[in-house]
């Protein structure tokens, strides 16, 4: 009998075995997705902060290269006298000449 006691300890000791490797494997794979879960928010959260560097970079470069056409825009309306007194730039009107190209003085 004590052949058929070792048996089933054997047989009982493997049971156990195979319960605790299902049980290991269970916890490995809770831990898995968890951790897929963590990194998956993670990530959103990185391409969320990304988009809105991005967005904050275009909209400042947009504003840069509006306000460079608009002084160059000046520039040639200065440049031609065709600048209007109600201009809000920086650059100084010009005073109404009476010697302009648009008006030349007359010859005396």
């Amino acid at each position: 009998m004590s052949s058929q006691s070792t048996s089933q300890n054997v047989a009982n000791m493997a049971g156990e075995m195979t319960g605790q490797a299902q049980l290991k494997r269970d916890e490995m794979m809770n831990q898995a997705s968890q951790g897929q879960a963590t990194n998956s928010q993670s990530s959103n959260d990185q391409k969320s902060t990304y988009t809105s560097q991005a967005t904050n970079f275009l909209q400042q470069t947009g504003e840069q290269v509006k306000n460079m056409a608009q002084g160059a825009a000046d520039a040639v309306k200065n440049t031609l006298g065709m600048n209007s007194t109600d201009n809000t730039s920086n650059a100084p009107n010009p005073s109404p000449a009476t010697n302009h190209p648009s008006n030349p003085s007359p010859r005396t």
